[in-house]
Order: structure tokens, then C-alpha cells, then sequence
């Protein structure tokens, strides 16, 4: 596997997400959801409508099997899914499903929706489907996450490890922002 970077820059963030709300309401929840849930590439394109609907609304928390804890759905991802889920008519039909079989998507394919959304708004460096992980864990850390919660999210055994995947330099290892604003 080759190692790719987080997108560190919030502007790269949002342009990616305009070209790909623009394109698909499947492709930019894929992006939306991999960025803010920190979640596998596989386990977002196992996730199905009945994983993330609680009678007619979105959960607040989604549950995976294979995590021992319960991962926040934010209002971003909330929002994304609401206008997703509108195209969807059966509970157990796959968010990330193709088109062609109704089964979810490859890997292979998202890795293409993401690298090519990332090579058209011009992000250099080597972006994949680790990318989405990657870039929760750089701005959960940079806005204050304790580097210990995302080891664990990440299941790694060294703090060093975590920063490491995550691409925090020793220049960026600055202490972060907490700025409750009381």
C-alpha cells in the first residue's frame, strides 16, 4: 500500500466538496462521511440506509460492528446524508451502491472518485481512500482531540504512530488551539 497524505488545508476541503455535490449526491457523502467519521473505506462502503436511520431520522451516533465505539454523526455528514437518503427508497439498499449492480461501490472506484476530485481542484501529493481518515485525524488533532482518543479510533499502539499516519510533523507538533470561548 502506498502512503498518502491528509488534505490539510480547509479550502482544498471545500473545494472538493463543491465539485463532488455538484457531480453526485453518493460521491460527496462518501467524501463528507470519510472526513468527519474517521471511518475504514470499508466500512463506509458496507454502511447501508437502515445503519444510519432511526424511524424517519438520521442517528445521531452510528454503530459498526467491527468498532468498539459509537462514532458521531456530525451536522455536516447529517446534512449530506438527509439529501441522500431522498433518492433512496429501500432500508437496506447500500449508501454507496453503483448504479449499474446495486451493490456498494469497489474501493478501487472510490479511490477513483476521491484522487480525481483531488487532482481537479489541484491538491498535489498522493491522495487515496486512507486520505479521508487521514484528514479526520490531522483536524480533529489541530482543533484539539486528544492525540490518545484518535490512537484509539485508529487502533494504534504509540502515540508517535498516530501523529505519524495522521501527518503531524515534529514542526506542526505544536500544543493545539483549545479555545473553549467561554
Amino acid at each position: 500500500m502506498e502512503y498518502v497524505d491528509p488534505i490539510r488545508k480547509i479550502e482544498q476541503i471545500n473545494q472538493i466538496k463543491r465539485l463532488l455535490a455538484a457531480r453526485s449526491s453518493r460521491d460527496y457523502l462518501l467524501f463528507v462521511m470519510g472526513i468527519n467519521t474517521g471511518l475504514r473505506i470499508t466500512q463506509l462502503l458496507s454502511l447501508k440506509k437502515e445503519d444510519v436511520m432511526k424511524q424517519d431520522c438520521v442517528r445521531d451516533f452510528l454503530f459498526v460492528a467491527s468498532i468498539d465505539e459509537a462514532i458521531y454523526l456530525n451536522q455536516s455528514v447529517k446534512l449530506a446524508l438527509q439529501h441522500h437518503l431522498a433518492e433512496m427508497k429501500q432500508a437496506d439498499d447500500y449508501l454507496f451502491a453503483s448504479a449499474k449492480t446495486g451493490k456498494p461501490i469497489t474501493r478501487q472506484q472510490a479511490y477513483r472518485i476521491i484522487s480525481q476530485a483531488a487532482q481537479q481542484v489541484g491538491i498535489p501529493g498522493k491522495i487515496g481512500t486512507h486520505t479521508l481518515r487521514k484528514t479526520f485525524g490531522y483536524h480533529a488533532y489541530r482543533r484539539g482531540i486528544a492525540i490518545s482518543f484518535l490512537q484509539k479510533r485508529f487502533n494504534h499502539k504509540t502515540r508517535s504512530t498516530t501523529l505519524d499516519y495522521i501527518g503531524v510533523t515534529a514542526e506542526e507538533n505544536r500544543p493545539p488551539e483549545i479555545d473553549v470561548d467561554l
